[in-house]
C-alpha cells in the first residue's frame, strides 16, 4: 500500500483497531506514525521494543504493605490516563518475553490491572529483510493487528521531501533525475552501506549541520569532507552519482519558481539562454491551464516575459488564450494585452492570431 492512502485509512479507523505495518528499513514507518498522531491531534509514545527489557514494560517489582506489586512505567501511566498513539517499533525484534508483554497490550489494552484510555491507539511497525535477525511474532498476535505491506512510492517520499525544512533542495532534485538511488533493493553484501529514504535524510540534516548544505556549494567542486560524509550515508555508488550532480548542477526552474518566487529567482531565471525560457514559458501554460492564477501570480508571470523577446512575448499571449481558462486569461490580457498589440504592429513577422 503507498504511503497517502495508509494514512488516510488509518487515520480513520476506530482506536481499538491495532495496526501492524511491514516494510523494508528507511521506508519511514515511524515518520509515518508520527504524522498520523499528527493529523489526529495525538501526541506519540514511541517506544523500541527491540531495546526493551521485560522490566521496561512490566515495570519493576515493589513491596507496600507487604505485598508484592509491579510499579508501572510512565510511558504506558500516560497511555492509560489521557489519548496517545502508543507506538511499538520493531516488535518483531524484541526478546520473546517482551512480545508476550506486548501480546498482552495488544489483546486486553491492559497490563498489571491498568487499562488503556479507550482513545488510546496501538499502532507498530516490524523491519523485514534478510540483514535482520528477528523472533518470528506468533499467529496469535498477528490476528490481533490490522497488517500492512507498505510499498512507498519515489513520489511518496518526493512530496513529503519537499516540505518546510525536511530535505535540502539539491537532493530532492537528484531523487527526481536518478530516483534508483532512493532505495536500493537488491541483495545487500554484510557490512557495506547502501542508500534509503532515512539515510537521505541524515545525510541531508548532516550535510547542512556541518555547513556544507548541497543548496550551497551546487556548480562547484564540494567542499573537503563532502563526499566522504555521502558514503557514509547513503554508500559509494549513490555517493558518486550525487556528487557528480552537484559539482554539475543547473538549478531547474518550475512554473512556481516565477509565479510564487519571482523576486527570489528573478535574476537567476533572467540570465537563462532562450532555449531555457522558451521551456519556462511552456510550463507556465501547462501550469495556467490546469490552475486559477491569483492576481500576484498573473503578475508574476507577466513580468518575467514582458522583458524576452517580442516573439515569445506574443507567443506566450496566445498559448495562454488557448487555454481557456478565463479568469487566467483576462488578467494577462490586462496586463501584457497593449504590449503584445505594439509589438505585432510595430513587425508583420510576428505570427498573430
Amino acid at each position: 500500500m503507498d504511503i497517502k492512502t495508509f494514512i488516510d485509512v488509518v487515520s480513520r479507523m476506530p482506536a481499538e483497531m491495532s495496526v501492524l505495518a511491514r516494510g523494508a528499513t528507511g521506508v519511514g514507518k515511524s515518520a509515518i506514525f508520527h504524522q498520523i498522531g499528527t493529523n489526529l491531534n495525538l501526541p506519540v509514545v514511541d517506544r523500541r521494543l527491540s531495546q526493551m527489557t521485560e522490566g521496561d514494560i512490566l515495570g519493576l517489582p515493589q513491596l507496600t504493605d507487604g505485598i508484592t506489586r509491579f510499579a508501572p512505567v510512565d510511558w504506558f501511566v500516560r497511555a492509560c490516563e489521557e489519548p496517545v498513539v502508543l507506538f511499538l517499533d520493531e516488535i518483531n525484534r524484541a526478546s520473546v518475553e517482551v512480545q508476550q508483554c506486548a501480546f498482552q497490550i495488544v489483546l486486553d489494552r491492559q497490563l498489571n490491572g491498568m487499562t488503556l484510555h479507550p482513545e488510546t491507539r496501538i499502532y507498530s511497525a516490524i523491519n523485514e529483510g534478510a540483514e535482520y535477525q528477528v523472533n518470528e511474532m506468533g499467529p496469535a498476535l498477528m490476528r490481533r493487528f490490522w497488517t500492512v505491506d507498505l510499498e512507498p512510492t519515489t513520489e511518496d517520499w518526493l512530496q513529503w521531501a519537499r516540505g518546510p525544512g525536511k530535505i535540502d533542495n539539491p537532493i530532492v532534485e537528484f531523487i527526481v533525475q536518478a530516483p534508483a538511488h532512493l532505495r536500493y533493493k537488491g541483495e545487500m553484501e554484510p557490512g557495506k552501506v547502501y542508500p534509503n529514504p532515512a539515510s537521505w535524510e541524515r545525510l541531508s540534516k548532516s550535510l547542512v549541520h556541518a555547513g556544507m548544505a548541497p543548496s550551497e556549494c551546487c556548480g562547484s567542486a564540494t567542499p573537503p569532507g563532502f563526499y566522504a560524509m555521502c558514503i557514509g550515508f547513503v554508500g559509494i555508488e549513490a555517493s558518486i552519482s550525487f556528487n557528480d550532480f552537484i559539482q554539475n548542477y543547473e538549478r531547474q526552474y518550475s512554473a512556481k519558481s516565477i509565479l510564487n518566487e519571482w523576486e527570489k529567482n528573478k535574476d537567476a531565471i533572467e540570465q537563462l539562454g532562450n532555449d531555457k525560457h522558451n521551456d519556462l514559458i511552456k510550463k507556465l501554460v501547462t501550469h495556467c491551464r490546469a490552475n486559477d492564477w491569483s492576481v500576484a501570480q498573473a503578475s508574476n508571470a507577466c513580468l518575467f516575459v514582458q522583458d524576452l523577446s517580442g516573439e515569445m512575448i506574443v507567443s506566450f499571449f496566445n498559448e495562454v488564450m488557448d487555454t481557456e481558462n478565463l479568469d487566467n486569461i483576462r488578467r494577462v490580457h490586462k496586463l501584457i494585452g497593449r504590449k503584445v498589440v505594439d509589438i505585432v504592429n510595430a513587425s508583420e513577422k510576428v505570427d498573430w492570431k
